[in-house]
């Protein structure tokens, strides 16, 4: 039996609130920063837990100073989560 490490369900759980929030904003915006982030970086949505700083760049080329809401949203979503390190160092450069 195969069995996820922490820091695997750590990436799931940071994917899954980036995906949520996105789709909030509607399927559209979902496959824009998914389609941008693979035009620039050649990554997916879950790579962006070890390169939070790739979505923060992309987020904020499609939405502006909108972005603000976005992150503050997927921060939200990672509150009980967001004393763990992994994710701590993620929050910290999604919003810089």
């Amino acid at each position: 039996m195969v069995e996820a490490t922490n820091d695997q369900i750590k990436k799931a759980i940071v994917t899954l609130a980036i995906e949520q929030t996105l789709l909030e904003f509607g399927p559209p915006a979902l496959e824009k920063v998914s389609d941008k982030l693979f035009e620039y970086y050649h990554c997916y949505i879950p790579d962006c837990y070890k390169k939070p700083e790739y979505l923060n760049r992309v987020l904020k080329e499609i939405f502006g100073n909108s972005h603000t809401v976005i992150v503050q949203s997927i921060k939200k979503r990672l509150e009980e989560q967001a004393s763990q390190d992994p994710i701590q160092n993620f929050l910290a450069k999604l919003s810089e």
